[in-house]
């Protein structure tokens, strides 16, 4: 049984699908939870509401995460309103579907500045600003093992974010632990969108359950790697995927 966090847990990306899903969850077991988002402000306003109406503490903070001074702010309001980050998701993400030869130059820095830069700016930040014995739990995908047409530059910049977490878990020091899960499909308005119908059939069949994810299961995975009963889980990337891969 996972204890009460009673930490200080910034959800990048947090206004609407799986970010909302954990910063609930988190909330839920008495974490006080910061709801970063980037453009969804009347989203991200409402997850705190929700926070708040089940006598959670959150607050609502705009920054993008590809724009290291955005990062820093993001960090020191966390700071200023709650006095100390003990947590970081990195979940904050975009999915461009294309075919690496009908891509672009802005689609490339358009998918990699907010996956691969936005982890690094705040793992950077987390560096000196997160709690001695915190956490850093990097969002990934499995996608990086599927090979699936379309997803080239999606899921490369996901490998990214999983070899940087591999070797920050090294150097971070402080009793950090440094880890990243790797959901599967999950049924979220950012995963669906754009898909057809039997496309989204055939992943189902891939899994050992004969269904894509819900929010909730990526959620109890990132509570139980927010929580201290965790601490000797780092370097690690944890699939998440119901054994579509």
């Amino acid at each position: 049984m996972i204890k009460p966090l009673n930490k200080v847990i910034i959800v990048t990306g947090a206004s609407r699908g799986i970010g909302r899903e954990m910063a609930l969850l988190l909330a839920e077991n008495n974490a006080e939870v910061v709801v970063n988002f980037a453009s969804s402000e009347k989203e991200a306003k409402e997850t705190v509401d929700l926070i708040k109406s089940k006598n959670g503490n959150a607050i609502a903070v705009k920054a993008d995460v590809s724009k290291k001074d955005e990062v820093a702010m993001l960090f020191d309001e966390t700071i200023h309103q709650f006095g100390r980050v003990d947590v970081l998701v990195n979940n904050a993400g975009v999915m461009d579907m294309k075919e690496l030869s009908e891509s672009s130059e802005d689609d490339f820095d358009k998918v990699y500045n907010i996956h691969a830069k936005g982890v690094y700016h705040t793992m950077k930040e987390a560096y000196s600003k997160l709690s001695d014995g915190g956490n850093i739990i990097n969002v990934s995908s499995s996608t990086v093992k599927m090979m699936l047409p379309g997803y080239s530059l999606y899921s490369s910049s996901k490998a990214a974010v999983e070899q940087m977490t591999r070797v920050f878990s090294k150097e971070v020091g402080r009793n950090i632990s440094v880890n990243a899960i790797a959901p599967g499909p999950v049924d979220t308005e950012l995963f669906t969108k754009g898909k057809s119908e039997e496309f989204i059939d055939k992943l189902k069949s891939m899994s050992a359950f004969n269904r894509i994810g819900e929010p909730s299961d990526i959620a109890n995975v990132i509570l139980f790697l927010a929580s201290d009963e965790s601490k000797w889980i780092s370097g690690q990337i944890l699939p998440v995927n119901g054994a579509i891969v």
